[in-house]
């Protein structure tokens, strides 16, 4: 879009009031909450949809974001 990083991430942040990379995490753990909410739902499965290469790595990342890993979002909310 011949946007530079930095005025590309200038322009989101003057739109959304947060970063970039916030609004990417933010819509990343909505899809991966909506996903996990599903019965046959695994956490390998969902960490691999949502472009993650390790689902160590995904459950890190849920973990830093909500506090809890996604089987413990899963006994809670189900």
């Amino acid at each position: 879009i011949c946007l530079t990083p930095n005025y590309f991430g200038d322009m989101v942040k003057r739109e959304t009031g947060i970063g970039p990379k916030e609004l990417i995490n933010r819509k990343v753990l909505a899809i991966a909450k909506s996903r996990m909410l599903a019965p046959d739902a695994t956490v390998k499965e969902t960490a691999l949809s949502l472009g993650f290469q390790y689902p160590q790595h995904f459950v890190r990342f849920f973990k830093k974001e909500t506090g809890l890993t996604p089987p413990e979002f899963k006994r809670t909310t189900g």
